[in-house]
């Protein structure tokens, strides 16, 4: 599992980026986020208010460390709003 993740912010809302293989290393599934949240081929984007934390904290309670966040002003309005909803 990556202990190093990117946090992508607009003028209105903020995603976790994460890949997933390391969602299912952490024991995590799309099932297991809503519906505010993004999703591609490789990743999720996970929003800020809720899925994020979920599995920020899996990721602190497995390996004891909090994970590194890079975070990437993405402007006005960020390319994820573009991708799919998470269902």
């Amino acid at each position: 599992m990556s202990n190093g993740y990117e946090f992508h912010y607009d003028a209105g809302h903020g995603w976790l980026k994460v890949d997933y293989a390391s969602l299912a290393q952490a024991g995590l599934s799309r099932a297991d986020f809503s519906g505010y949240s993004y999703v591609d081929d490789r990743h999720m984007y996970l929003e800020e208010d809720c899925d994020a934390g979920v599995f920020i904290e899996r990721v602190k309670a497995m390996t004891g460390e909090m994970p590194i966040i890079a975070e990437i002003d993405d402007g006005n309005n960020s390319y994820i709003r573009a991708k799919r909803r998470n269902a």
